[in-house]
């Protein structure tokens, strides 16, 4: 059950002319797991994301720090809603960087991929505008002297813009983010009000540039600039079939 506040919050939302509904995906949709290749979406989820896409004004996107196609192949929602890779550097579907850029990025993956080497359980993830390490699955010793090579060595070169979130340190070439991609998602849309569910620590520039007129939801524990709060990922579709039940309601 969603608390009252949220209930009532959701049911005013619903009632905006144009809406934008926005999600990040890994946390919200689909449970952690220990292998991100594994991140199956809740099928619940899904559904309704689709549904709310379906209704009249109605704007539907998932933005997550995944590359675009991996976030299609997992979340089997490209045909029906939004998709935005890479903290909102794929927006329009392509990442776009420069020469240097590139370059940058290459350097970023051999270094890393050397660095990771053959310490158990520390995983390489490559995106388009980003390496990422993964600490998860890692003995804590192991973990802590991975993350502080990073955190010492290509974390701190020239161009490289760095977000640490749950077990990941992620070393982008871009300056893309959350909050920017819904941003700029809010004026496309004309939407008057968003909603946007996160749970990590790259959701919060989302958080951070919310209106009053908008919902923004915390999946989980942690510190949040988000007004409302919701304890896991089923919660959090719950509260996305309630905004559905009040928008059909409300159109």
């Amino acid at each position: 059950m969603i608390d009252d506040a949220l209930d009532a919050a959701l049911a005013r939302l619903a009632r905006v002319p144009r809406l934008l509904v926005a999600s990040d995906y890994d946390g919200v949709l689909a449970p952690i797991v220990s292998d991100p290749a594994q991140a199956r979406p809740i099928p619940a989820g899904t559904a309704v994301l689709a549904a709310l896409a379906d209704l009249p004004d109605t704007e539907v996107t998932v933005v997550s720090g995944r590359g675009r196609d991996d976030l299609a192949a997992l979340s089997g929602l490209a045909d029906r809603v939004t998709l935005v890779g890479s903290h909102g550097a794929e927006i329009d579907g392509v990442a776009a960087i420069d020469d240097d850029a590139r370059a940058l990025h290459e350097r970023l993956r051999q270094r890393l991929t050397a660095l990771v080497g053959d310490r158990p359980g520390v995983a390489l993830e490559v995106k388009p505008v980003s390496v990422v390490l993964h600490t998860r699955n890692a003995d804590r010793p192991v973990a802590t002297e991975a993350a502080e090579e990073v955190r010492g060595g290509p974390a701190t070169w020239p161009g490289v813009h760095v977000t640490e979130g749950k077990e990941v340190i992620e070393l982008a070439v871009s300056t893309a983010d959350k909050g920017t991609a819904v941003r700029l998602l809010r004026e496309r849309t004309r939407a008057d009000a968003v909603l946007f569910l996160g749970d990590d620590v790259t959701d919060e520039n989302v958080f951070a540039v919310l209106c009053d007129a908008d919902v923004g939801i915390k999946v989980g524990e942690g510190d949040t600039r988000a007004r409302f709060r919701v304890a896991s990922p089923d919660e959090a579709v719950r509260a996305l079939e309630t905004l559905h039940h009040y928008r059909i309601s409300a159109i």
